[in-house]
Protein backbone atom coordinates (compact mmCIF):
# COMPACT_ATOMS: atom_id res chain seq x y z
CA UNK A 1 0.00 0.00 0.00
CA UNK A 2 2.96 2.23 1.01
CA UNK A 3 4.66 1.73 -2.35
CA UNK A 4 1.55 2.41 -4.39
CA UNK A 5 0.84 5.57 -2.06
CA UNK A 6 4.61 6.39 -3.30
CA UNK A 7 4.06 5.42 -6.73
CA UNK A 8 1.01 7.37 -7.07
CA UNK A 9 2.49 10.69 -5.46
CA UNK A 10 5.50 10.42 -8.12
CA UNK A 11 3.05 10.03 -10.99
CA UNK A 12 1.23 13.14 -9.20
CA UNK A 13 4.62 15.07 -9.13
CA UNK A 14 5.09 14.02 -12.99
CA UNK A 15 2.17 15.23 -14.09
CA UNK A 16 2.67 18.43 -12.22
CA UNK A 17 5.50 19.19 -14.38
CA UNK A 18 3.80 18.90 -17.52
CA UNK A 19 0.88 20.93 -16.15
CA UNK A 20 3.30 23.79 -14.47
CA UNK A 21 4.27 25.10 -17.72
CA UNK A 22 0.45 26.18 -18.49
CA UNK A 23 0.50 27.45 -14.73
CA UNK A 24 3.95 29.90 -15.80
CA UNK A 25 2.10 31.02 -18.83
CA UNK A 26 -0.79 32.21 -17.42
CA UNK A 27 0.89 33.45 -14.31
CA UNK A 28 3.24 35.37 -16.17
CA UNK A 29 0.62 37.01 -18.36
CA UNK A 30 -1.64 37.84 -15.37
CA UNK A 31 1.30 39.52 -14.16
CA UNK A 32 2.59 41.49 -17.17
CA UNK A 33 -0.26 42.00 -19.54
CA UNK A 34 -3.33 41.05 -17.17
CA UNK A 35 -2.89 43.28 -14.36
CA UNK A 36 -1.77 46.13 -15.74
CA UNK A 37 -4.76 46.11 -18.24
CA UNK A 38 -6.86 46.03 -15.42
CA UNK A 39 -5.53 48.93 -13.55
CA UNK A 40 -5.76 50.87 -17.13
CA UNK A 41 -9.76 50.19 -16.50
CA UNK A 42 -9.91 51.87 -12.95
CA UNK A 43 -10.10 55.27 -14.31
CA UNK A 44 -13.16 55.63 -16.56
CA UNK A 45 -13.68 59.06 -18.87
CA UNK A 46 -16.61 61.66 -17.99
CA UNK A 47 -18.13 61.15 -21.82
CA UNK A 48 -20.45 58.75 -22.99
CA UNK A 49 -18.63 58.45 -26.38
CA UNK A 50 -15.46 57.78 -24.61
CA UNK A 51 -16.91 55.35 -22.18
CA UNK A 52 -18.14 52.79 -24.85
CA UNK A 53 -14.64 53.18 -26.25
CA UNK A 54 -13.32 52.16 -23.38
CA UNK A 55 -16.02 49.48 -22.48
CA UNK A 56 -15.03 48.40 -26.31
CA UNK A 57 -11.38 48.16 -25.73
CA UNK A 58 -12.19 46.14 -22.61
CA UNK A 59 -14.11 43.67 -24.26
CA UNK A 60 -10.96 42.79 -26.12
CA UNK A 61 -9.33 42.44 -23.49
CA UNK A 62 -11.66 40.59 -21.92
CA UNK A 63 -11.83 37.82 -24.39
CA UNK A 64 -8.12 37.12 -24.16
CA UNK A 65 -7.75 37.31 -20.12
CA UNK A 66 -11.14 35.45 -20.16
CA UNK A 67 -9.36 32.62 -22.35
CA UNK A 68 -6.01 32.78 -19.85
CA UNK A 69 -8.45 32.34 -16.64
CA UNK A 70 -10.22 29.45 -18.41
CA UNK A 71 -6.91 28.26 -19.61
CA UNK A 72 -5.82 28.38 -15.66
CA UNK A 73 -9.00 26.60 -14.02
CA UNK A 74 -8.35 23.73 -16.56
CA UNK A 75 -5.08 23.42 -15.55
CA UNK A 76 -5.82 23.16 -11.64
CA UNK A 77 -8.75 21.26 -12.54
CA UNK A 78 -6.03 18.11 -13.65
CA UNK A 79 -4.43 19.06 -10.39
CA UNK A 80 -7.75 18.18 -8.08
CA UNK A 81 -6.24 15.01 -7.29
CA UNK A 82 -3.56 17.03 -4.96
CA UNK A 83 -5.84 17.43 -2.26
CA UNK A 84 -5.81 13.32 -1.23
CA UNK A 85 -2.08 13.38 -0.77
CA UNK A 86 -0.42 14.81 2.30
CA UNK A 87 3.36 13.54 2.30
CA UNK A 88 6.33 16.13 2.82
CA UNK A 89 7.76 15.45 -0.45
CA UNK A 90 4.27 16.43 -2.25
CA UNK A 91 3.98 19.95 0.16
CA UNK A 92 6.40 21.98 -1.85
CA UNK A 93 4.26 21.19 -5.11
CA UNK A 94 1.04 21.93 -3.02
CA UNK A 95 2.29 24.98 -1.81
CA UNK A 96 3.07 26.34 -5.82
CA UNK A 97 -0.11 25.07 -6.45
CA UNK A 98 -2.17 27.05 -3.69
CA UNK A 99 -0.17 30.04 -4.90
CA UNK A 100 -1.21 29.47 -8.75
CA UNK A 101 -4.76 29.13 -7.68
CA UNK A 102 -5.30 32.08 -5.23
CA UNK A 103 -3.56 34.06 -8.09
CA UNK A 104 -5.75 33.02 -10.63
CA UNK A 105 -8.99 33.25 -8.31
CA UNK A 106 -8.24 37.48 -7.89
CA UNK A 107 -7.52 38.24 -11.10
CA UNK A 108 -10.71 36.15 -12.27
CA UNK A 109 -12.39 37.82 -9.79
CA UNK A 110 -11.35 41.39 -10.41
CA UNK A 111 -11.79 40.92 -13.81
CA UNK A 112 -15.74 39.77 -13.13
CA UNK A 113 -15.89 43.54 -10.83
CA UNK A 114 -14.67 45.42 -13.55
CA UNK A 115 -16.55 43.82 -16.44
CA UNK A 116 -19.62 44.00 -14.41
CA UNK A 117 -18.73 48.10 -13.15
CA UNK A 118 -17.77 48.89 -17.01
CA UNK A 119 -21.40 47.71 -17.68
CA UNK A 120 -23.41 49.51 -15.30
CA UNK A 121 -20.78 52.70 -15.97
CA UNK A 122 -22.02 52.70 -19.33
CA UNK A 123 -25.86 51.79 -18.54
CA UNK A 124 -25.65 54.73 -16.06
CA UNK A 125 -24.46 56.93 -18.40
CA UNK A 126 -26.90 56.05 -20.94
CA UNK A 127 -29.75 56.98 -19.05
CA UNK A 128 -28.17 60.29 -18.01
CA UNK A 129 -28.00 61.21 -21.84
CA UNK A 130 -31.05 60.66 -22.48
CA UNK A 131 -32.57 62.50 -19.49
CA UNK A 132 -30.44 64.96 -20.62
CA UNK A 133 -31.58 64.78 -24.18
CA UNK A 134 -35.09 64.78 -22.54
CA UNK A 135 -34.64 68.05 -20.46
CA UNK A 136 -33.39 69.49 -23.76
CA UNK A 137 -36.46 68.88 -25.88
CA UNK A 138 -38.87 69.94 -22.80
CA UNK A 139 -36.64 73.15 -22.76
CA UNK A 140 -37.41 73.81 -26.19
CA UNK A 141 -41.02 72.84 -26.11
CA UNK A 142 -41.40 75.42 -23.10
CA UNK A 143 -39.12 78.04 -25.39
Amino acid sequence: MLSNKRIQELELVMEFEKVEECFKEVSSWIENVGRKRLKETINLDDSLEMLLQAQKQFREFDLIASEYCRRGQEALKKMDRWEDFSSVDVHSYRVKLQTYKDQLEEFCTQLDENRHRICETVRLYEFFDKVRQGICCIEEGVK
